[in-house]
């Protein structure tokens, strides 16, 4: 991890409505023995209970999902428009069956704690989970626009997380 450097969250110069709109990263959990990674659009960044955090939305059907309920920490990672590609593997291939490292050509780094993340990233927020919960139906008051993202099952797990630590580099 010599490349990176760390700083304060409040020094994320990034545009959050970018980072998880229309330049997504890669959710990743797991540790040495066993990792998998997601692309991710839904999310942002605040302060909740006097943290920076980041909030996130992962499908229960998703491969990744099995890997966050698994681990208190994963990290998001945002790469250059160059690894957009694998960005989109990432997001439309399952775990499960394909393995995305060997497929994409990323390379999994681990952070002090184990937790992964990859070395093409331009920044890497590692997080803390504090907070879950599924969305629902009776939660919903956007109306039909938003439900009809659902078909009535399947709703996102919305995790609220402590960014603990920001490398950059």
């Amino acid at each position: 991890m010599a490349e990176f450097r760390s700083i304060n969250p409040q020094e994320i110069f990034d545009n959050p409505f970018k980072l998880f709109g229309s330049d997504w990263g890669l959710v990743t959990a797991g540790n040495p023995e066993g990792l998998n990674t997601m692309t991710v659009s839904w999310g942002g960044v605040g302060i909740m209970w006097n943290k920076p955090v980041t909030f996130t939305f992962i499908r229960p059907t998703r491969y990744t999902f099995e890997f966050l309920e698994r681990n208190d920490l994963f990290t998001i990672c945002f790469f250059d428009e160059s690894y957009r590609e694998a960005l989109s593997f990432c997001g439309s291939k399952s775990g499960r069956n394909v393995n995305k490292v060997e497929e994409t050509g990323l390379t999994p780094m681990f952070t002090e704690e184990g937790t992964p993340c990859f070395e093409q990233a331009r920044m890497v927020l590692v997080c803390k989970k504090l907070y879950a919960q599924f969305l629902n139906e009776e939660s919903v008051l956007g109306g039909e626009p938003v439900l009809k993202q659902y078909n009535g099952d399947e709703y996102h797990k919305m995790y609220i997380s402590e960014i603990l630590e920001v490398l950059t580099k």
